[in-house]
C-alpha cells in the first residue's frame, strides 16, 4: 500500500464478481471464507478457537498490505478472525473474541506466477477451493484447514466437531457419500450471506485519504479556541445532566468530584467529537490503514493501550500500528439481534516492525479493542 491514511470501502461482490476474491487474485474482502496467501503453516484451530467460549471464530476480513522495498513481502496479507458470539464481546483490550495473522510470499514462490494476474474475468466460475494445491484440504464450513473428515464418506472435511456437526444439520446427511460433494464447498454454503457461520461476502477497495478535514467541519481538531468553546458548552450540558438526573442526590457529591466527573465526560466529548470529525467526508469508511505512520483515531479516552500494552513479536521486535478496522463495519456484518450483538468502537492492529517470517507459516499479530465509553453516543448506524 502507499505512504499516508488509505481507507476502505465494503463494496458488493455478486456472483459474478467472485472470481475477484479468489486467492490468485491477491485480494482484500470481508467475510465469506479466507483466500489465503501462503499455503504452508496455515493456523490451526487451536489458533483458531475464542479465548473466551472456545468456539471457532469466523473469518472476518483480509488486508493485501505488501511492503515496498522489502523482497520477501513482495505479496503480503493480514487475516482478521472474530467470534460469532456477541457475548465474548463484553469486555475490551487484547486478543479474547478477536486474532489476527500474518502471511508474506517472495516474488519468486511456488505458489503464484511472478506475473501480475490476469485483469479480465476467468472464462467459468471459480468457487472456493476444497483443498490446497499442497493436498491438504479445507474444512466444508469455514474455509480454515480440515484435518477431521466425516466418518461415514471419510471425504468431506472439516476443521473440528462443531463445524462437521453444523454441516451435518443442515445437508451433509442427504448428500453424504455422492459424486462431487466432498470436495465442493459450494455445496457447503453457496452464498455467505445465507450462511449461519460465515459473514456476507464483499470486496474491499482501498482509496487514499484525503489529507483536509471537510469544510463545513464544526471544529478543528488542533484549534484550542474552537476545542475550548465545545469543551465549556459539554461542560454546562454535563452540568445540567447530573442535576437533572441526581436532584437533591447531587449535594452529596462534593465540588471536586463533581468536577472531576465533568472533566471526564468532556474528554470524551472532545475525542469522540474529533473521531466523528475526522472520518465525516468518508463516512462509509471501515478500514484506516496507514502502517507505522499515522497512528489510530480513538472513540474514547477509555483504555487506549500504554506501550507496555502492545507485546513485542515473537522475534523480539516492537510492533507498530498497522491498521484499524471502524465500527461502520458492523453495518455489513448481519449481527444485529433484539439482545446482544456483536459490537466494538475501534479495533487496531499491531504487526511486527521488522517484518519477520520466511513465508513457511502464518504468524500471529496483535489487535486491541477499544469501545465506545459509557457517556458517548454510540456512532449512528449507516443503514
Amino acid at each position: 500500500m502507499a505512504g499516508g491514511v488509505e481507507l476502505g470501502f465494503a463494496v458488493a461482490a455478486g456472483p459474478e464478481d467472485a472470481w475477484r476474491l479468489r486467492s490468485a487474485y491477491f485480494p482484500s474482502k470481508l467475510g465469506g471464507r479466507p483466500a489465503w496467501l501462503g499455503e504452508d503453516g496455515l493456523p490451526g484451530l487451536g489458533a483458531l478457537r475464542c479465548a473466551r467460549c472456545q468456539q471457532p471464530r469466523a473469518f472476518l476480513l483480509q488486508l493485501y498490505a505488501p511492503l515496498p522495498g522489502r523482497r520477501d513481502a513482495f505479496h503480503r496479507s493480514l487475516f482478521v478472525f472474530a467470534c460469532r458470539g456477541a457475548a465474548c464481546y463484553r469486555l475490551p483490550g487484547p486478543g479474547g473474541p478477536l486474532c489476527v495473522f500474518r502471511s508474506q510470499l517472495p516474488r519468486r514462490n511456488r505458489f503464484y506466477p511472478e506475473e501480475p494476474p490476469p485483469e479480465d474475468p476467468p472464462p467459468g466460475p471459480v468457487p472456493p477451493p476444497g483443498r490446497l494445491r499442497s493436498g491438504a484440504r479445507l474444512c466444508r464450513v469455514c474455509g480454515c484447514l480440515g484435518p477431521r473428515a466425516c466418518g461415514r464418506c471419510h471425504r468431506a472435511a472439516y476443521c473440528g466437531p462443531e463445524h462437521q456437526a453444523l454441516d451435518w444439520r443442515r445437508g451433509h446427511r442427504r448428500t453424504c457419500g455422492q459424486a462431487g460433494d466432498a470436495d465442493n464447498s459450494e455445496n457447503a454454503a453457496t452464498i455467505p450471506g445465507e450462511d449461519k457461520f460465515l459473514f456476507p461476502e464483499y470486496e474491499i477497495l482501498i482509496e487514499p485519504e484525503e489529507p483536509e478535514f471537510p469544510a463545513d467541519s464544526s471544529a478543528d481538531p488542533d484549534d484550542d479556541k474552537g476545542a475550548a468553546g465545545t469543551s465549556k458548552e459539554a461542560e454546562e450540558q454535563e452540568e445540567h445532566r447530573v442535576s437533572s438526573s441526581t436532584g437533591e442526590g447531587s449535594q452529596s457529591l462534593d465540588e471536586e468530584t463533581l468536577e472531576a466527573m465533568a472533566k471526564h465526560e468532556t474528554e470524551d466529548d472532545k475525542i469522540f467529537r474529533m473521531f466523528k470529525e475526522r472520518i465525516a467526508a468518508e463516512p462509509e469508511q471501515i478500514i484506516r490503514y496507514c502502517r507505522g505512520g499515522e497512528g489510530p483515531i480513538w472513540v474514547s479516552r477509555e483504555n487506549i493501550p500504554k506501550e507496555q500494552d502492545i507485546p513485542n513479536c515473537a522475534c523480539g521486535a516492537k510492533r507498530v500500528f498497522e491498521f484499524q478496522i471502524m465500527p461502520q463495519l458492523l453495518n455489513h456484518l448481519q449481527v444485529d439481534s433484539l439482545g446482544e450483538s456483536i459490537d466494538w468502537g475501534t479495533l487496531v492492529v499491531y504487526t511486527c516492525a521488522e517484518n519477520c517470517g520466511d513465508g513457511n507459516e502464518y504468524i500471529e499479530e496483535f489487535i486491541w479493542k477499544q469501545d465506545f465509553s459509557s457517556c458517548s453516543i454510540e456512532f449512528p448506524s449507516s443503514s
